[in-house]
């Protein structure tokens, strides 16, 4: 019986190793170095490069991803206090941050070069100072240097034929081995700083100013992402919050707590604002989609009709209606009348499947939309003034506390737009709370079996229709929820906010997406897809032409390359990766993030 030996793992660039790892080291060296000088010989280029000594800017982004390349190469030599940064791969994450220091790098340089000046003019090369050319030699010694690292896996010749596919295969890394167990106090302080840096980079992104700043935020924040996967650091944090969930989750709503008070731009605060009704919806669908497998095409129609419900009782003076009710009214109103309209169109539609379903749901999307464009009083009945909409919708008061105008709580001060991120705070943890509990009852375990088998589940004595309808009526109700308080933040509510499909989310397309691109099925992919889907539009407006277009752009890029989505479980990741691609440990049971059950027990 003869045995194969498994490749040695290669590199891509027949470079001594020792001699790659310190020219990686030193390129990343002289990237940080140049963040540190003037890059621009004026300021006409925004964020003022022209500083000596002070980083600002995207000087600042390239800052940051050479010193984790610096890191992370330091890390290659096995110094001590170094190594955890590493329990996976160790040379594919520093390739991908020496990459992504080179492309943010030489973004900026693009960038300034193509800036036009008062008259018109463009800066070209003639704008840029040594900062930038030694930063950019920098980023690209240490690019090329660190392809001639050895690979952290080998790589098949059979299946990576050619260069695309060999780089590619050069990326992967190891999943990391079990952690050494920690106490209990290491591992919560560990949760909490992890969440501590995550609203740090959030809060950053979305207190961006300019486009350009955001596109090199986007650029650095996914090479580095990528990078902590590879690293296996990512991996590490899920499996400490796996284990203390009622920890994550209160870490979680804490950083979410704490964003409105870092805010002093009201239109920042806006848009964290709607990226949480945005997120709360998306949750909402995932229960149809994600637990229970089915394909709804208009969901968005269940926020508007919660939207609509709350708008004509909240006391609006165009409201047809002409009645206020207090705002826990109004909210039991747009929840009721989302359930009501939920049963009344799942009960007959439900026992179609797949392709028939899609097509039916999206039918009743329309349906609403031109419904309540019709109820002008002349087409129809007067009870939603048409193509005009509800206007004026008064902000709520609850308990006294008014929120339309701003309150001093603490030494900060809260605007409008952040009194209803606080209120919206509050439905999502009511609305992750119920995702939570009925994906870990019996009825949750229930939905996954009709999801991977509606034949197999029924022939096990499973009701399918039954809790079909059921999840139907809870997504519906979870989307008038956060109806009601989309209509007060928006002010008026019409039909051209809910479409199938366009530039400005939420709509049925962007809150699928954000499911699928999130990770269908579990509790923070869908949170994670809205946050992105929602914040990069808003903050791109001079690419509005082209937003649907780059969106399909990152469609199948991410089917392509990640179609478990950005937040899976092991089980989703074991359905399109082999064993030895996966990001999680290897012992790791397969679970189904949301449901918290094992394979035997769905």
């Amino acid at each position: 019986m003869t045995t194969t030996t498994p490749a040695a793992p290669s590199a891509l660039l027949p470079l001594p190793t020792t001699a790659a790892r310190a020219a990686t080291t030193t390129g990343a060296a002289l990237a940080l170095i140049g963040t540190f000088l003037a890059w621009t010989y004026t300021d006409t280029f925004p964020g003022d490069l022209t500083v000596t000594g002070y980083p600002g800017g995207l000087q600042v982004l390239t800052l940051i991803s050479a010193a984790l390349t610096l890191l992370f190469a330091l890390s290659g030599y096995g110094i001590k206090g170094l190594r955890w940064l590493t329990p996976g791969g160790t040379n594919s994450p520093t390739r991908l941050l020496a990459l992504g220091t080179l492309v943010t790098t030489l973004y900026t340089v693009i960038a300034v070069i193509v800036t036009k000046d008062d008259n018109g003019n463009l800066l070209g090369l003639i704008e840029l100072e040594p900062g930038a050319w030694t930063s950019l030699a920098g980023a690209i010694v240490a690019t090329v240097a660190s392809l001639g690292l050895p690979n952290d896996q080998p790589l098949d010749d059979t299946t990576t034929p050619n260069a695309l596919n060999r780089f590619l295969g050069s990326l992967r890394a190891p999943a990391p081995a079990r952690a050494k167990a920690l106490p209990s106090w290491a591992e919560i302080l560990i949760i909490a700083g992890a969440f501590g840096v995550a609203l740090e980079v959030f809060t950053y992104g979305i207190d961006t100013e300019y486009a350009e700043l955001f596109i090199g935020y986007v650029i650095a924040v996914a090479f580095g992402f990528t990078a902590l996967t590879r690293a296996g650091l990512i991996a590490r944090i899920t499996a400490l919050t796996s284990k203390h969930r009622n920890v994550t989750l209160c870490a979680a709503l804490v950083a979410a707590f704490c964003f409105p008070f870092t805010q002093q731009n009201e239109e920042y605060a806006l848009i964290g604002a709607n990226i949480l009704i945005f997120a709360t919806v998306a949750l909402g669908l995932n229960v149809v989609v994600g637990l229970a497998g089915l394909l709804d095409l208009g969901y968005v129609a269940f926020l508007g009709v919660g939207a609509y419900a709350a708008a004509l009782v909240s006391g609006s003076p165009l409201s047809p209606v002409g009645v206020q009710f207090p705002f826990w009214a109004a909210v039991l109103t747009g929840a009721a009348a989302s359930l009501v309209f939920g049963v009344v169109i799942g009960a007959p539609t439900l026992r179609l499947r797949g392709d028939y379903l899609a097509i039916v749901t999206l039918g009743f999307g329309e349906i609403f939309r031109l419904t309540v464009n019709a109820l002008n009083g002349v087409s129809g009945p007067d009870l939603t003034n048409g193509s005009q909409g509800i206007p004026s919708i008064p902000d709520l008061k609850l308990l006294g506390f008014d929120f339309g105008i701003s309150h001093d709580i603490g030494g900060f001060t809260l605007g409008r737009s952040a009194n209803y991120y606080l209120l919206m705070l509050v439905f999502t943890a009511v609305v992750v709370l119920v995702f939570r509990r009925s994906g870990e009852s019996r009825i949750g375990r229930a939905w996954v079996a009709i999801r991977e088998d509606e034949t197999a589940a029924t022939a096990m004595g499973i009701n399918a229709f039954r809790l079909k309808l059921l999840a139907f009526a809870l997504g519906a109700t979870l989307a008038g929820l956060a109806g009601t308080v989309q209509a007060h933040v928006s002010y008026t509510v019409t039909p051209e906010q809910y479409q199938f499909a366009g530039s400005v989310p939420p709509n049925s397309a962007f809150l699928l997406a954000a499911v699928i691109l999130g990770g269908m099925g579990t509790l923070s992919g869908p949170l994670v897809g809205a946050a992105l889907l929602y914040l990069i539009p808003a903050k791109l407006q001079f690419m509005q032409d082209y937003q649907l277009f780059l969106f399909g752009i990152a469609l199948i890029l991410l089917m392509r390359f990640r179609p478990e989505g950005l937040v899976a479980d092991r089980r989703k990741q074991l359905e399109f990766h082999e064993t030895g691609q996966l990001d999680v440990p290897p012992d790791t049971p397969l679970t189904d993030t949301a449901a918290g059950t094992t394979k035997a027990g769905a």
